[in-house]
C-alpha cells in the first residue's frame, strides 16, 4: 500500500516515477491563462490569513461547502476568517474522491510543508501555523511566485482595463513576465441592453470619444485592443456557451448597433448576429497581431437565479452545458480560414462529451504554418481533475498530435493553485510512462522525457511569442 500523496503520487509505474522525477518536475511554469488580479501582485501583498490566501473567491471550494450543508454566512457572509476555515477544515473528510482532496492537500505540502491531513482535529493548528508563515518575506505573493518557478503569468482583463498594475509590475523589473489577456466578452453581449449601453458609456470616457454608430464603436475596441498590444499582450480571450454561426451583413449590423444605442428591444437572432460580428471582428485583429485566440466554450453560467441576484457571478453556481458545438464552430473558423486570417487558435471544452468533437475540429485548420497551431486545449473547470485531465490527453493523442500540446494552466483566482500544474505533468508522465511498461511505446527515456518537457514547458515556451 502506497502512502497518501507520497513522491510518486499518481505515478504507478517505475517508468512513470523516471519520467516526472527525470524530466517533469524541473521545468518552468508558463501559466498562459488565469483570473489572479494583477493589483495583489503590484503590491506583493502578504495575505492576514489561509483563508484570505484560500478561501476567498473559490467557488470550488464554496460549492463543496454548500453540498455539505454549511450555512453561506461561513462560505461567501460575515463570519471571520477563522470560522470560515473551521467550516472549510470540517468539510475536507467529506470531500475523498472530489479533486479538491488532491489540491487541498498537495497545496499545504507545497506551499508550507504540511503533510497532516487536514480535519476538525487538525484545522486550529494549521490555521495558525499557515497564518504565521504567511506574514514572513518569503510568504509575499512574489515570492510564492518566484519559488514555483512561474516564469509568465497570464491574467484576464477587461478592454477597459488601463494595466496600471501591469505596467507596475514590468517598471519594478519583477523577474515573472505578467501580460494581460484581451476578454472583451461584455463589449459584445447583448442580452442586457442597458448593461451593454452602461458599458459602451465607459468605454467613451476611457478613450475620450463618442460612440454613435457601429464605426465608432469598433474604432474604440480597436485602440483598446492596440492599447493592451503595446502593453505587453499576446493573447486573446472570450468565455462564451458556445461560438455562434449565422449569416449577416455589415448594414445587418450597424441597424442592430442602432436600435441597441436607442434602447430599442432586439430579437435573438439579432443578438446572436451582433455577438458573431464582433467576435469575428476580434479574431480579425488577432491574427493582424499575431495573437493567440483562446475560445473556453461549453459552461452553463449562472443557473441559480436567486444565488445570483444575492451574490453575483463567478460565486460557483455554473455547471456543464449541453450545448450543440461542432457545425457553427466549424462554420466559425472555416470563415476566418477562408480569408487566411485564422490566428493561432486554442479550444476549451466544457463537456466530456465533446472531447473527441473538439480534437477533430482543431485539426480541420492546421495549415503546416506552426507547429501546433489549432490546439484542443488543457482540461478546463470541471474537467481539470485526474479524470478530466486524463480524457483530454487520451482524446487529443487517439485524434491529433499529443506532443505538441501547450500545457497546463490553472485559471485561477488563488495564488495557491500553482500545484494544478505538477498535478497535470504527474498525470501525463504516468500515462505515458505505463504506455511505456505495457509495451505500447517503446522504452525510449531520451525521447519521450523530450516530448514530457515540450509539454510542461517548451511548447508554450514557443507557441506565445512572451519571450518577443
Amino acid at each position: 500500500m502506497k502512502n497518501f500523496l507520497d513522491d510518486d503520487f499518481l505515478l504507478e509505474t517505475k517508468t512513470a516515477q523516471k519520467l516526472y522525477h527525470d524530466y517533469a518536475v524541473s521545468m518552468p511554469i508558463i501559466d498562459y491563462h488565469c483570473h489572479l488580479p494583477p493589483d495583489e501582485i503590484a503590491a506583493d501583498l502578504n495575505f492576514k490569513n489561509i483563508t484570505q490566501m484560500w478561501l476567498n473567491g473559490d467557488h470550488y471550494k464554496w460549492r463543496a461547502m454548500r453540498a455539505n450543508g454549511v450555512n453561506e454566512a461561513y462560505v461567501t457572509g460575515n463570519k471571520s476568517d477563522w470560522e470560515k476555515f473551521e467550516k472549510w477544515a470540517a468539510t475536507v473528510p467529506y470531500t475523498l474522491r472530489n479533486p479538491l482532496y488532491h489540491w487541498t492537500h498537495l497545496e499545504l505540502q507545497r506551499y508550507f510543508g504540511i503533510k497532516e491531513v487536514l480535519s476538525p482535529a487538525t484545522a486550529k493548528k494549521i490555521y495558525d501555523e499557515c497564518t504565521e508563515k504567511l506574514q514572513s518575506p518569503e510568504f509575499s505573493i512574489r515570492s510564492l511566485i518566484t519559488k514555483f518557478k512561474v516564469e509568465v503569468i497570464g491574467t484576464t482583463d477587461d478592454p477597459l482595463d488601463n494595466l496600471a498594475h501591469h505596467q507596475k509590475i514590468k517598471h519594478d523589473s519583477f523577474g515573472t513576465k505578467v501580460l494581460p489577456s484581451f476578454r472583451p466578452d461584455k463589449a459584445m453581449n447583448a442580452d442586457n441592453i442597458d448593461v451593454l449601453n452602461t458599458y459602451i458609456d465607459r468605454l467613451e470616457k476611457v478613450e475620450n470619444t463618442t460612440i454613435t454608430d457601429l464605426d465608432g464603436y469598433l474604432a474604440a475596441l480597436k485602440s483598446r485592443h492596440d492599447y493592451f498590444a503595446a502593453n505587453g499582450c499576446k493573447v486573446s480571450d472570450h468565455g462564451l456557451d458556445h461560438i455562434y454561426a449565422a449569416d449577416y451583413t455589415d448594414e445587418e449590423i450597424k441597424s442592430i448597433f442602432n436600435k441597441i444605442r436607442s434602447k430599442q428591444a432586439i430579437t435573438q437572432d439579432e443578438n446572436l448576429k451582433f455577438k458573431l460580428a464582433l467576435l469575428f471582428r476580434f479574431a480579425l485583429w488577432d491574427h493582424e497581431k499575431g495573437w493567440v485566440q483562446q475560445y473556453h466554450l461549453g459552461a452553463l453560467r449562472n443557473n441559480n437565479t436567486r444565488a445570483l441576484a444575492t451574490l453575483g457571478p463567478d460565486t460557483g453556481w455554473d455547471s456543464i452545458g449541453d450545448f450543440t458545438q461542432g457545425k457553427s464552430l466549424s462554420k466559425f473558423l472555416d470563415k476566418l480560414d477562408k480569408e487566411n486570417k485564422l490566428a493561432k487558435t486554442i479550444l476549451y471544452n466544457n463537456n466530456p462529451v465533446n472531447n473527441d468533437l473538439f480534437a477533430a475540429m482543431a485539426g480541420n485548420f492546421n495549415d503546416g504554418s506552426v507547429a501546433g497551431k489549432m490546439q484542443f486545449g488543457s482540461a478546463w473547470w470541471f474537467m481539470d481533475q485526474k479524470d478530466g485531465m486524463t480524457a483530454q490527453l487520451n482524446s487529443l493523442s487517439n485524434i491529433g498530435l499529443l506532443s505538441r500540446l501547450v500545457g497546463m494552466l490553472t485559471d485561477s483566482r488563488s495564488f495557491m493553485s500553482f500545484p494544478r500544474h505538477e498535478y497535470f505533468r504527474r498525470i501525463l508522465c504516468n500515462l505515458l510512462g505505463n504506455d511505456i511498461e505495457n509495451g505500447e511505446l517503446p522504452n525510449d527515456l531520451a525521447w519521450t522525457g523530450k516530448i514530457v518537457q515540450d509539454i510542461c514547458y517548451n511548447n508554450a515556451r514557443e507557441y506565445f511569442g512572451f519571450y518577443e
